[in-house]
């Protein structure tokens, strides 16, 4: 954690510098953005629960404001509103729940409970491990392992605005700070250790909920070829060898 915060506090100053660089010609800086890109720099570091949980919102609504979400008469929304109706209040937390119609085989979950599933996913998985992705998304929730992400993207997103107070062609482009926050959100990546608690998660998710553990183990089996191209599988360590992990979980503790 110690780590984690030099980490950030270097970036502040980056970000400091980025805005302070040329100031010899006030008419080039933007105080304003520049102000602006020194309170993201200082709340990558001092983050707040409620702070994590209303910048999950606002870029979940930007998300969804860009995406092709599936209406509720949809077979996919249908299909997902089947599955999660009895979760939207779990674990002490609050979820929503979304299908955003793209051939991607993806998922994603945010700090406020929203999650995310993408067609081209659900097409891979039946009922059983479709919810233990649900279940492994939840842990992420569950577990605040966005929080890290969170204060990264805020970091970066400091040093975006810093680059956007200078008056020139790289200041305009930098300009979309939502935008740029959102992306670098989804395309961070969890920890081994993360990843391996939603696994645990969303195994346990399934025992809890009735349905056969081993659908944790054919889920990950079926996502080993996708692995290098997409968000919700581009971590360590690869699908198979997580499926194993989970396998011999099983194995020890058998269900009954």
């Amino acid at each position: 954690m110690q780590s984690l915060i030099r980490y950030l506090l270097c970036l502040c100053a980056t970000a400091m510098l980025i805005f302070s660089a040329g100031c010899d010609d006030s008419s080039d800086i933007d105080l304003h953005l520049a102000a602006d890109a020194g309170m993201d720099a200082l709340k990558a570091v001092v983050l707040s629960d409620t702070s994590v949980r209303s910048m999950a919102r606002e870029t979940a609504g930007f998300l969804d404001s860009r995406a092709r979400i599936a209406p509720p008469d949809n077979p996919f929304a249908r299909r997902l509103q089947k599955l999660t109706s009895p979760y939207l209040v779990y674990d002490g937390h609050k979820f929503n729940f979304q299908v955003y119609l793209t051939p991607e085989i993806n998922a994603f979950a945010l700090a406020d409970g929203s999650i995310r599933i993408y067609s081209g996913l659900m097409e891979k998985m039946n009922d059983r491990e479709l919810l233990f992705i649900i279940g492994h998304e939840m842990g992420h929730v569950i577990k605040r392992h966005s929080r890290q992400k969170i204060r990264l993207a805020y970091a970066s997103r400091a040093i975006r605005k810093g680059v956007a107070s200078l008056d020139n062609s790289a200041g305009i482009i930098a300009r979309s700070s939502l935008g740029a926050f959102a992306e670098k959100l989804l395309n961070s990546t969890y920890s081994r250790k993360e990843e391996q608690e939603a696994d645990d998660y969303g195994l346990a998710f399934l025992k809890n909920t009735g349905n056969s553990p081993w659908a944790a183990v054919s889920a990950l089996l079926k996502l080993k070829n996708s692995a290098a191209a997409y968000t919700f599988l581009s971590t360590h360590p690869a699908p198979e060898k997580r499926a194993k992990r989970l396998a011999m979980q099983i194995e020890n503790h058998p269900p009954g």
